[in-house]
């Protein structure tokens, strides 16, 4: 769903229980798209993340390389997902 700023601002209540129930709401301003409403379970793992840095550094470091190409930091990076 898409929603202007200031409809978002005065449905905030209703909004979010929408988003509680699992649905993404764009808000919109000038007919831009500026933010997005998402249900919090689905938000990023920061530790994670912090954890699979530390996983690509371990590993350009046993094999001794300071450049990673932009083909092999996706390959790290999608590594484990399903």
């Amino acid at each position: 769903m898409e929603i202007g700023a200031f409809d978002a601002k005065n449905t905030f209540g209703a909004l979010l229980d929408r988003v509680q129930q699992g649905e993404e709401i764009v808000i919109t301003r000038h007919g831009k798209r500026i933010a997005k409403l998402v249900p919090a379970e689905e938000g990023h793992d920061v530790d994670a993340a912090l954890l699979a840095v530390e996983r690509i550094s371990k590993r350009a470091r046993e094999h001794g390389e300071t450049d990673i190409s932009v083909d092999e930091w996706k390959s790290f990076r999608d590594e484990g997902r399903p």
